[in-house]
């Protein structure tokens, strides 16, 4: 399968945030963001993969800064590095007050996708070719997150084990 650079799978979105996106602070909904990181994350897995994706997992999301009303938020994404059928997907979101034209990195995220075939199962995906400085740093310490996150999953299907979900009034 041949490789791909970062750059083909890079997606950019911007979203004014306006009073509905906003808690009784006046700043976004964490939720809210949340839900553009996941939906800028796809497209560029799918543009990695050129298959159907799906999200395995957000593995962080770092709120660096508030957002208020009245600004703007630009998410970029691009897929970072690729396992057999996963991806890692970073995103970076950038706040900025549409009036004086200030900038800010306000939040960073991981998300892992996997590439889905035709008979709905997970198929390979190309590797990733990093260019820039950015691009080859994320790459690079790319095996160390895999490797948490290959942990915390475990963990996971550990609890998954031992936490019930009987109904909430049951003992």
């Amino acid at each position: 399968m041949e490789a791909k650079y970062v750059n083909e799978s890079r997606a950019v979105k911007s979203a004014h945030v306006l009073p509905p996106d906003t808690n009784n602070y006046n700043t976004m909904f964490g939720g809210i963001l949340m839900a553009h990181i996941d939906d800028i994350a796809a497209i560029s897995a799918a543009r990695h993969a050129r298959r159907p994706v799906v999200t395995a997992s957000t593995d962080s999301v770092d709120f660096l800064h508030p957002i208020k009303a009245g600004s703007s938020v630009c998410l970029e994404s691009f897929v970072t590095w690729t396992h057999k059928t996963s991806m890692e997907v970073f995103v970076k979101v950038i706040v900025e007050d549409l009036l004086t034209g200030d900038r800010k990195l306000c939040a960073t995220s991981f998300l892992t996708f996997v590439a889905l075939g035709e008979d709905g199962r997970p198929t390979e995906v190309p590797p990733v070719i990093p260019e820039t400085d950015e691009e080859i740093m994320l790459y690079e310490s790319a095996p160390s997150r895999y490797e948490i996150r290959k942990l915390r999953r475990e963990e996971s299907r550990r609890f998954a084990k031992v936490i019930t979900v009987k109904k909430p009034w049951e003992r």
